[in-house]
């Protein structure tokens, strides 16, 4: 795989650093009884731009199991800022040249690849090989094969894989699974999601270079409304079809604007997504036979809002996605818990969104998903 470092980068270099209390030792997890592990994980993050910068750094200041010890990163630079503001040892500072050197360092448990799509698997085979447990930035990866060579890399080396689905720990997702599976509004029948926004950044910028990102919009935003279509009906779905639009060519020249798709469940139920980098969409709404329910924001950082149609809302109070994602990996690692968003279903959001492009290539002709229960996390 083409190796690119993150100096390439530059719509993300010139972003600041946001911080907390600085990490002055590493007490024992909270909520841990005795005679259980006890010990708080160290994590790695591989890639300081914004979403390390502004989210997963921050929110590993609140974490209960697990935090911050270590950073890999091609720019000199931010070596020095990030090991003043998060008191990061040097031995636990990395490039991406010495990255494999990880392997030694005892202190970190976790690493989380949080690269551009097309360095994903790259960094997630090396961080396996070193005996890591992987989390890996959502999408997975840039095609079904890079998933399943993560897949591989993980089992045979014998460590855990999670996908960065910050949502899958929301308590305002794990809701919805409720009322679906509780069937709170009878039999669901139609699910519409939208996740979009407006891009108008540096043209520059990685997102819209398909040889990193590996697609437009439906590689980012559109992963959240393909997991919302699926949690919001309860299974995977059998079938899909696509559109492709675009009003701004002259801006996305290499990668998808915006797309809509349609999908079919086994139940009968049938669900509408969109997902663009020219429209602001932020929502999900499921209809059942006896009513409907929800979530306007939908997908963002938060708070999340919720309503249904007897006039209930849905509300809960807020904590850092972020942080609720990584503790729940960190718990699934020390306690054995489920893995509620593992290597799988990576996959098979993958396999779905390959499905959308064959079926945009094809005149928006449906195809067949043979998903099974592939990535279902109850």
């Amino acid at each position: 795989m083409k190796h690119i470092t993150r100096r390439s980068f530059t719509s993300l270099t010139s972003k600041g650093l946001l911080g907390t209390a600085l990490l002055g030792s590493i007490p024992f997890a909270k909520g841990f009884t005795p005679g259980q592990n006890n010990k708080k994980l160290g994590i790695a993050l591989v890639g300081l731009g914004s979403y390390s910068t502004y989210q997963l750094a921050p929110s590993l200041q609140e974490t209960d199991h697990c935090y911050l010890a270590g950073i890999v990163t091609g720019t000199k630079e931010k070596e020095s800022v990030w090991k003043e503001k998060y008191n990061i040892p040097k031995k636990n500072i990395y490039n991406y040249e010495n990255f494999d050197d990880i392997v030694n360092n005892d202190v970190i448990d976790v690493v989380y690849v949080v690269l551009p799509n097309s360095m994903h698997a790259e960094f997630c085979i090396r961080a396996a090989k070193a005996g890591k447990h992987v989390i890996c930035e959502k999408p997975m990866a840039i095609s079904v094969d890079e998933c399943d060579a993560i897949i591989n890399a993980c089992n045979e080396n014998g460590v855990k894989l999670a996908v960065g689905y910050r949502m899958q720990s929301d308590p305002y997702t794990h809701e919805v699974k409720k009322y679906v599976k509780e069937k709170t509004f009878d039999d669901v029948l139609f699910v519409s999601s939208d996740a979009g926004y407006v891009s108008n950044g540096n043209p520059d910028q990685w997102r819209l270079d398909k040889s990193l990102s590996g697609g437009g919009a439906l590689m980012n935003m559109g992963v959240y409304a393909i997991q919302t279509s699926i949690y919001g009906a309860g299974q995977n779905p059998i079938s899909v079809s696509a559109q492709e639009f675009s009003t701004r060519p002259e801006y996305f020249k290499d990668t998808d604007e915006t797309i809509t798709a349609q999908f079919k469940f086994a139940n009968g139920a049938v669900a509408h997504m969109m997902t663009s980098h020219n429209a602001n969409g932020n929502r999900l709404k499921v209809h059942g036979s006896k009513g409907w329910f929800e979530l306007d924001p939908a997908h963002s950082y938060g708070p999340i809002s919720g309503r249904t149609s007897n006039g209930n809302t849905i509300e809960f109070p807020f904590k850092k996605q972020q942080a609720l994602q990584m503790d729940d990996f960190a718990k699934h690692l020390l306690l054995n818990t489920k893995n509620i968003a593992p290597g799988e279903m990576g996959k098979r959001d993958m396999i779905i969104v390959e499905a959308i492009y064959k079926s945009i290539s094809e005149g928006g002709k449906e195809q067949p998903l043979a998903l099974g229960n592939l990535g279902i996390v109850s």
